[in-house]
């Protein structure tokens, strides 16, 4: 198993591929495991890195609320601990709340933007309260009862679909502690409006047609303060559309790293 160690904290990760770096970064609550279909399609071209975020799939927990910028400085590390001076940095949903925190640690470090249902916003006040309360009710309900209620959001499809069953089994392999501290993490993530309009490199923006989290007009209002970025919408997908609409996503995000490859 690979891993990198950060103040302390085993976290692993993987390396998969050969070519341009990507660096693809998980949504809440899942691991690194999600972006399966895009290593088994797309690693003959392009070299993925793939880390689980704290207390996710094999890696450890930290103390304290998992922040958006302590996953961007994780990311880094892993980076660096590989060598890699720069590469395409993507995320889903939290992994993109991360992408754009890692863009404000260090743009140099990132050659292409790709982000996916996700959106640049903070939480209101009224939703870092709900973030609160759902990380006080997974510590003392545990993970089933959340399950049931955030599936049917992630998923255009039906939850008992395949990929709806992927997505239960990744949730249900994560502990109730890591949830909390990454719902608390999500609350305090700052408005990243400004450095989205001003990143200079190319973007990609995706978004589920069906995306009742962080709808379209998210993703146009993040592609508008980008110049030159690329705006996908995919259609029969809701939040996961990596995951639920793969061979669509694919082509986009193909299409995307071989413009930036050269």
């Amino acid at each position: 198993m690979l891993t990198v160690t950060v103040d302390g904290i085993p976290l692993h990760y993987r390396d998969v591929g050969q070519g341009l770096p990507v660096l693809l970064l998980h949504a809440f609550p899942l691991n690194g495991s999600a972006f399966d279909a895009q290593v088994k399609a797309l690693s003959g071209r392009y070299r993925f890195i793939l880390p689980d975020h704290r207390g996710f799939g094999q890696s450890a927990l930290g103390q304290g609320p998992t922040e958006m910028d302590r996953i961007a400085r994780d990311a880094l590390a892993l980076l660096d601990a590989l060598k890699i001076g720069s590469a395409v940095v993507g995320g889903v949903s939290m992994g993109g709340y991360a992408s754009m925190a890692l863009l404000r640690e260090d743009a140099g470090r990132v050659r292409g933007l790709v982000l996916v249902d996700t959106q640049a916003t903070p939480d209101d006040e009224a939703g870092r309260a709900r973030r609160e309360a759902s990380a006080k009710e997974v510590l003392e309900k545990g993970v089933e009862p959340f399950v049931q209620q955030l599936l049917p959001k992630l998923v255009a499809t039906s939850p008992d679909s395949p990929v709806g069953r992927e997505v239960a089994a990744m949730m249900r392999s994560t502990t109730p502690q890591a949830m909390a501290a990454a719902q608390r993490g999500m609350a305090l993530r700052p408005d990243s409006k400004d450095i989205l309009a001003r990143y200079a490199g190319p973007a990609l923006i995706v978004v589920g047609e069906r995306d009742v989290i962080t709808p379209p007009e998210k993703a146009r209002q993040m592609a508008d303060l980008i110049s030159g970025a690329r705006l996908e919408i995919i259609p029969d997908a809701g939040h996961l559309s990596n995951q639920e609409q793969p061979e669509r996503f694919n082509e986009v995000l193909d299409r995307f790293l071989a413009s930036v490859a050269g």
